[in-house]
Order: structure tokens, then sequence, then C-alpha cells
């Protein structure tokens, strides 16, 4: 295999620590399986002393088989190709049998004890309300980026916005019943290793004394604790060969630690660094524009992206002014491309709500890695369902205390706890009548509001959307409270909208219903369908490139996001720097044809381009 000059003196490093800084699309994989083969052939180093460690189980196979084809003759070597949580699940498991402690995985949302259950359990205990799906990944993200970064809920608290009630006594009484049981989830695959190999010498030096060199992939996404693994276990050779991207760093909310990057020189005086500049994979155009692009970044080493590829196509800004018109231009271009060798990137899930539903009326297949998406749990979708719901049988008080105070009417608590004494059998609004104390204006307000639901419940499902928004006014409940759930009101819009453009082609809440479904069913489905085109967010497509790539929804709160832009506000650039990272990863999976596409309306609501596209129209 031929390599270049910059990849050649990585692969020929041998002792010592090293970073090699490679850019996008510079070969580090092919750095990383011809090291390994030079260690062994050139320097007579037992294949199984080498461990290798990437980010995900995907990765290590992949990194397998490219090492079994490239080099044949070492296939039934026993080079290690792991993750670090596999790594470490095999630590502890030797640990377990030593120490005669069973540790139980609580992994698997199909055994009855999991993670998810405990943390549903504990929540009820506390705050005596059921958590929202919502809410539970929040949770989990905010646990395991406490454990990643080795912080205390203390620490995380006092630097984030968290809304989770009670979010410490839900940690707390969540590790107490661990610790007391025994159990493990995969954040605690590090903390426990990290701590076994911190008090056990014993552990420490079998573990030290089995591999010679430890090779890191994808450094950048490596968290503060599995670096510090990693680190402990190499010393006192410190034969650590890192290959990263610090300005691919894009998985901060995991507890990503490109710091632990920036910091390698202070750490290793006797480090070497190594530059791959080299993209082998983009246009001229593509690796020019994102040259200037992540120049902008200051917490970054200075690198250059150069390529000997040919100039080919210029990459398309493309504004259009409205949610259709960005699905038509879509299916437009589309035509001239091969489905299979194009890709649709996205900040958010929730932008290939849109997308299913126009492939899905055009017959168009398509293909998604990633299909965990909150739209269909969402709770602004379960509001419309109970609203509807409600509009049907008025009596439903258990409908109705879920959404009294989204809509108009003016209703207090003490009217519900009220109606709760009286008639089941009668409209909620007729037993608020009986309330006493009740002015004529205000009951002529509850009789109309009563007509309104009546009304509400002969129209069909688009019609009912919009009454519902606009005639009872959960539209201003939304503007009010967006922000309060972590939304911008863009973005609660744009779910409204979505939400219409299914609504549009359904008779009744039936059929609604019954499409919102078909839709789930398509993209939980959608990874078996192969030779097609493919939806992704940008988190799941790193590593990933296409001939041709879409960057869609590219609206200012949303890319960057609004915690981001306020973060800026404040002097605090890295949540900024970080998205621009995100949408530099976005742009360098294009191989010739990158297109950019914001919208001016959703709806009746005016939108702002991305800061990030004016960013780039500036060095067009």
């Amino acid at each position: 295999m031929k390599l270049s000059d910059a990849q050649e003196k990585a692969v020929n490093h041998i002792n010592g620590p090293a970073l090699v800084l490679a850019v996008p699309g510079a070969g580090k994989t092919t750095v990383l399986i011809n090291r390994t083969k030079n260690l062994i052939e050139n320097h007579s180093v037992c294949p199984e002393r080498i461990l290798s460690i990437t980010f995900s189980k995907a990765s290590a196979i992949d990194m397998k088989d490219r090492f079994n084809k490239t080099f044949p003759d070492y296939e039934n070597s026993l080079v290690k190709f792991s993750t670090i949580h596999a790594f470490c699940y095999g630590l502890i498991r030797e640990y377990s049998f030593i120490s005669k402690i069973k540790y139980t995985l609580i992994e698997d949302n199909k055994n009855k004890l999991n993670k998810y259950s405990l943390l549903k359990q504990i929540f009820f205990d506390i705050n005596n309300e059921y958590i929202t799906e919502e809410k539970l990944e929040t949770l989990l993200n905010s646990i395991g980026y406490i454990k990643n970064m080795m912080i205390s809920p203390d620490q995380y608290i006092k630097n984030n916005k968290v809304d989770i009630p009670n979010f410490i006594d839900i940690y707390n009484n969540y590790e107490f019943f661990k610790i007391k049981n025994n159990l493990l989830d995969f954040d605690d695959m590090l903390t426990s290793s990290l701590e076994i190999l911190s008090k056990n010498k014993y552990m420490l030096n079998k573990y030290r004394s089995k591999y010679d060199y430890y090779q890191l992939d994808e450094g950048q996404d490596t968290s503060k604790i599995q670096l510090s693994i990693i680190k402990l276990l190499a010393k006192p050779k410190n034969n650590i060969f890192i290959v990263a991207d610090d300005d691919q760093s894009i998985y901060g909310f995991r507890g990503a630690y490109p710091k632990g990057l920036l910091n390698f020189s202070k750490e290793y005086e006797n480090g070497k660094l190594y530059f791959m500049e080299h993209n082998y994979r983009s246009t001229k155009n593509i690796v020019s524009i994102c040259n200037s692009f992540i120049k902008t970044n200051k917490l970054r080493y200075n690198k250059e992206i150069i390529t000997d590829n040919d100039f080919f196509e210029p990459i398309k800004i493309v504004r259009v002014k409205s949610m259709k018109d960005q699905y038509k231009f879509l299916l437009e271009d589309l035509k001239k491309h091969e489905l299979s060798n194009s890709c649709i990137l996205y900040r958010n899930n929730l932008s290939a709500i849109g997308l299913i539903e126009v492939f899905e009326r055009n017959n168009i297949e398509f293909y998604m890695s990633d299909s965990k998406i909150r739209f269909f749990n969402h709770w602004l979708l379960q509001d419309i369902i109970n609203i509807i719901d409600f509009s049907y049988d008025t009596s439903n008080i258990e409908i109705y205390e879920k959404i009294y105070y989204k809509t108009k009417g003016y209703i207090s608590k003490k009217q519900i706890d009220f109606v709760k004494t009286l008639n089941y059998s009668t409209s909620v609004f007729d037993r608020i009548l009986e309330y006493p104390g009740l002015s004529k204006y205000y009951k002529k307000t509850l009789r109309e509001l009563k007509l309104d639901f009546k009304k509400l419940s002969k129209l069909k499902p688009y019609n009912q959307i919009l009454y519902i928004e606009n005639d009872l006014e959960y539209g201003n409940y939304l503007r009010e409270n967006s922000m309060k759930f972590g939304y911008t009101y863009d973005t609660v819009i744009k779910i409204l909208f979505h939400l219409k453009s299914i609504a549009k082609h359904t008779g009744d809440l039936r059929d609604f219903v019954g499409r919102l479904r078909q839709l789930q069913h398509l993209s939980l489905n959608s990874k078996n369908n192969k030779n097609t085109i493919s939806l992704s967010t940008i988190h799941s497509a790193k590593g990933l490139e296409f001939d041709n790539v879409y960057i869609i929804d590219l609206i200012d709160g949303d890319f960057p996001n609004i915690s981001s832009i306020e973060a800026a506000e404040k002097n605090n650039l890295e949540p900024l720097e970080e998205e621009r990272r995100l949408f530099y990863v976005g742009m360098t999976r294009a191989r010739k044809h990158l297109t950019l596409i914001t919208t001016k309306y959703i709806g009746n609501q005016a939108l702002q381009p991305s800061r990030f596209l004016n960013e780039l129209q500036e060095q067009i």
C-alpha cells in the first residue's frame, strides 16, 4: 500500500507518546492498520501485545476487517481491536471472578431490571409523577456526562441548566441502589475500571504487563475518564499512539474531552506531534471552504486542509421560502443524482419527519441508521391528541386535567378539584359553572369555551390543529413556555408544521394517529432498505462519505442551537465552537456535491438563516 510522506512518518513512530492530527478524509484507519503491521513485521512486537481502541463497536469491527483484508498474512494474528467499554467489561469480569463479587449489567431494556425502569421508578418515588421519555433521555445524558467528565453532580448543576426536579437526589439514589446491588450501566464500566486499576495493584500490574502498545482511534471523541484509563495503563512506557482531529470533536454532551488533545504536549514533554493534512475525499471547492470555515474556531490546533483533487462544483447555498419549497427542491435535485450515493443531513432528528412523509408519498425508499425520533412521543403531539380527544367527550376530566392550563379559559386548579367532586357524566364546563362565586362574564366565557370544543370535534385533523393553535390559544402557551422546555419557539412551530403536514391527508383522529404510527414504522424499519438515499443526523454520519450531500433546515437557533448562541453572548465560546465543528463534520462528508439549504418561513413565522451560512457566504 502506497502511503504519503505524512502517513509514513506516523506509521514509523514506534516508542513513546504520539498524537496524529488528521483532517477529514486523511486516512486515519489506514495509518492505524499500517502501523500495527509495522510493529509486528519490522519491530518483532507480538500481535497480542497491541491494543487498538476505537469509539464504537462498528468501528472496531470495521478496523479488524480492514486489517485482515489489507494484510491477509496476519488475519489469524491476535491483534485486539476493541471499544473502551468492551475492554473495561473484560477487566471487570476478571476482577469479579477474583473478588467473588457478581456484577449485573443493566443496559438491556428487555430485562425486567434495567437502568431505564430503575430511573423511572426513582423519579416517580421522589417527584410523585411519571417521567417523560424526553426527560428520561436528558437524565441519562446528564448522569453519563458527570461520570465521563469525572465531576460531582453539584458541579454539574452549577454549570448546566437541568430541567429535572430533584436531580441530585435522583442521581444519589440511583448510584446507591446500584452499589448496594452490584449493578453496572455502561458509564459504571468506566468508573469501576478506573477505581479497580487505581486501588488494586495486582490488576493494574497485570493489565500493564498485558499490552506494550496502545493505539487510540477517534481520540477527539474520548472522554476524560476514558483517556485517564488508557494513560494509566500505558505508564510508565507511555507507548500511547492517538489518532484524532480536534476539529471533529462533536460529542461534548457525552463528555468528549478535546482539551485532552490540546494539553498533549504539556502532559508529554517528549511526545511527538504528526500532522496529516491531506484530504483524499473531497473536491478542491469543498476542501477550500471547509478549511477557511473551521479556522474561525480559536480552541484548536492550527492545521491546513489540502487536496490534490480537482475543482468540481461550487458549494451551493439554497434559500427557499417555505419548508414545502425545501422538499420540492430536494425531490427535483435528487433526480440528477444516484440515490445510493446521496445523503440528507440535519442537526436534529425532528428534521427527518417531513422527509419521511414526503418520500413515502413519492414512493422513495430511504435508509436511516438512527431511527430513534422523539417526535412520535413528544409532549406537544400528546397535547394535540389529548385536546382533540377531549373535544369528543368533554366530560373526561382525566384528559382535561392534563390540558386545561394550556388553552384559553383561565380555569384554576381549585376549579378542577371541585369538578372531580361532581357528576362525572356531565360536561366539565357545566360542572365548573356550579363553582360558587363566578361572575356573569366568566360564565359567558365558559359557555363559549364549551362551544369551541364542540366546534373542534366537528373539524378534520388539519383544521383541528389550526383551531387549537389559534382559536384555543395553544400557540400562546407554546410561545410563552417553549424556552422552559428547552426549545426555541421556532422549533415548536416546526413540530406543529410537521403535524399539520401529516394531518392534511387524514380524515379523522383515528386516521391521523394511524398515519403517525405508519411513519414511525417506516423510520424504524428503514434500516432494511439498502442502495437508496440516507437520512441522518450529522452525529450519526460521522465517518461516512457520499458523492452528494445536502444539509437542510439551516436555521439560526436550531443550527447553531440556541443554548450555544446564548453561551457565546456571555463570552463562553466552547458550545458555539462545538456547533461549528459539527457543521464542519457535515460539510466534510461530501465528495463532489454539497448543498446547504435554509428556509425563510415556517407557516407565517419568519426565520433567520444559520449564522454559519453567513460566514460561508463571505468566504465564498
